[in-house]
């Protein structure tokens, strides 16, 4: 009985309005007080069943809850007779629990879109080569998917071949498609807008990114922050307090409908509810923009950061190293770069890797003679040429002449922060090339917004040598830099910041960033990194794009100050509604109850707007 009462609780507050709409028309147009009172009197009974069903279920675990304040309220009313403030306070009751359930589940909607996004279905290929239709579920690491326009991508995974545009909003948040095309990363609740292509499946199930997603958002939503175990302890005291204050009223005034009055407008429903719906709204908005946020407790330090420590390689730069300055000298220079992409082919050195890339298209010739030079590079023949490939130091070995010009751009690319690459054929210098790791595209934007939003202490720890250090920190503007740095390293620099008390996040995307993601205020991973670093995290940028950081730095501010807000709110509106009880001659029960609902809508609307918080 009590599941089903509880279950028409809409249907109630229906029912109620048309009875007090009925009770005030029979009394006031037809001057029939008979029917007047008894649709009142109905109005205040159905009306109070829920609710008194409420205060039982909340006393029964020793918890004075709002219910058991408006249960008392209504059954005082109703026995002083004045069945009008009966009926209308559970009316307003009703309805105030029906609006803040419905804006609640707007707040939760980036959570439900989450889910509704998740494939359902994927096209396998079976043992006879044909495609077949099957459920997600039967889908393993390793097999082979087609995937064609308009559909979802059904897992993680490797485009084996085909080329197509994706929308990966629902990862990244970015709603511009992506080009993919052989050998490019695919991610599970994707939509493939155009072409059409087949893929290996390399993450299924709850291990896909859009899993892990889906699993984070939902935990970081059931969580609860700092300020919202503040409330719900101060609520437990609160409510007795209220409770305490109306029978002391009572007991000196002998006024019971002043008593009564104090129970209503004094429950504290927009103080409880005003601090949830900030969170969970934050949170859906992260999740929509590319920011997990790993619960309520995150917010709080996050909004207060005042420094940021960067790991370098894979987060303020690509990780790959790349060809980013050449010269050529003398002629010929077609023939050079063959011979240098013959001999990088044969090592799986990084910035042999770089060299071939940036070479490309280009004849090869066979090699003969190999000779690894300890520190210094590789020496070969080539159709019949001496090549040497490598250091400044193996071209002095090897008696190569490098002339001033020669001289002056290797001076200049080591300032750089390049490692060289020269090459030489039959001991003449052809090729002087300058590797480096890129630094991500618009990088250098992002940490100005960070200045602006608050940080003052943007610093590099890295692993690389003082020299690339320093130009990648002056390129960007950092307060510090520091190379040469091993993984105690750094959690040791973590450590000693946090002493000084600055509270620090710290941003990384490996294994070896895992101890200092553990042991800063902030643990923010790059969303491509390794597991253990997402895993040890508070934060993760999905899909490694650092444009996301500054989003969830200003979003968690605008959380921080919309809490406040709401908590202001609250205690502001039961302040003034309870001296207006004491000092006005105005306030009632019925306009309590107004101003007291109208007060949870209020915050809830203030907490929703955190939905479309955009970073200006």
């Amino acid at each position: 009985m009590q599941r089903w009462i509880l279950g028409k609780k809409n249907q109630i507050t229906l029912a109620g309005a048309i009875l007090i709409v009925i009770g005030f028309i029979s009394s006031l147009g037809f001057k029939n007080e008979i029917v007047a009172v008894w649709a009142l009197v109905i109005a205040s009974v159905i009306g109070a069943a829920p609710i008194a069903i409420q205060a039982y279920q909340a006393l029964r675990v020793k918890v004075v809850s709002i219910d058991v304040l408006v249960t008392m309220a209504v059954v005082g009313a109703f026995l002083i007779k004045n069945y009008e403030e009966s009926a209308i306070v559970t009316f307003l009751f009703l309805f105030g629990s029906f609006l803040e359930q419905r804006t609640l589940n707007k707040t939760r909607s980036a959570i439900k879109e989450l889910t509704e996004m998740a494939p359902e279905s994927a096209l396998k290929q079976m043992e006879n080569g044909e495609f077949e239709e099957v459920e997600v579920d039967e889908v393993d690491v390793g097999d082979i998917l087609l995937v064609k326009t308009g559909a979802k991508i059904p897992v993680d995974g490797t485009v084996l071949s085909g080329e197509g545009s994706i929308n990966e909003a629902s990862i990244t948040g970015e709603s511009l498609p992506v080009s993919k095309e052989e050998g490019s990363n695919v991610f599970a609740g994707t939509i493939l807008d155009n072409g059409t292509i087949q893929i290996v499946a390399n993450r299924v199930g709850e291990d896909t990114t859009f899993g892990k997603i889906i699993e984070l958002v939902e935990e970081a939503q059931d969580s609860k922050s700092e300020a919202e175990r503040f409330i719900d302890g101060f609520s437990k005291y609160y409510t007795p307090a209220v409770l305490l204050l109306g029978i002391i009223v009572w007991a000196f005034s002998r006024n019971l409908e002043l008593a009564i009055t104090i129970l209503v407008l004094g429950c504290p429903g927009a103080l409880v509810i005003g601090v949830p719906v900030s969170n969970v709204a934050g949170i859906g908005n992260g999740a929509r923009h590319g920011v997990l946020l790993k619960g309520s407790e995150v917010i709080k330090d996050f909004s207060r950061l005042d420094t940021m420590v960067f790991d370098k390689t894979g987060t303020l730069t690509v990780g790959n190293p790349s060809v980013a300055e050449k010269e050529y000298y003398g002629d010929n220079i077609d023939e050079a770069l063959g011979y240098l992409a013959s001999v990088e082919r044969e090592s799986d050195h990084p910035l042999a890797k770089a060299v071939l890339t940036e070479i490309g298209e280009t004849q090869f010739s066979p090699v003969e003679n190999t000779e690894v030079i300890k520190g210094g590079g590789v020496t070969a023949n080539v159709n019949g040429h001496r090549i040497a490939v490598g250091n400044v130091a193996l071209m002095e070995n090897e008696g190569v002449h490098i002339s001033k010009q020669a001289r002056n751009d290797i001076d200049r690319f080591e300032k750089g922060g390049n490692s060289l690459v020269l090459t030489a054929v039959d001991g003449e210098l052809k090729i002087l090339m300058g590797v480096r790791d890129q630094i991500r595209a618009g990088v250098k934007e992002d940490l100005k917004r960070l200045k602006r939003l608050g940080v003052k202490n943007l610093i590099m720890l890295s692993g690389d040598n003082q020299g690339t250090v320093d130009v990648v920190s002056r390129e960007l503007g950092l307060t510090e830099a520091h190379g040469n740095m091993l993984p105690e390293d750094k959690s040791a620099f973590v450590k000693k910041l946090i002493e000084k008390g600055q509270i620090v996040a710290f941003v990384g995307d490996g294994v070896n960033d895992s101890p200092s993601l553990a042991l800063a205020n902030i643990g923010i991973a790059m969303g491509s990194g390794t597991d253990v670093a997402i895993e040890t995290s508070d934060v993760v940028l999905m899909n490694s794009d650092f444009s996301r950081l500054p989003h969830g730095l200003g979003l968690t501010k605008a959380i921080a100050r919309n809490m406040k807000q709401n908590i202001v709110i609250a205690i502001g509106v039961v302040l003034f509604l309870l001296a207006s009880v004491f000092f006005s001659e105005w306030m009632n029960m019925s306009i309590g109850m107004l101003v007291h609902e109208g007060s949870i809508l209020v915050v809830i609307l203030n907490g929703m707007r955190l939905l479309r918080y955009r970073l200006r």
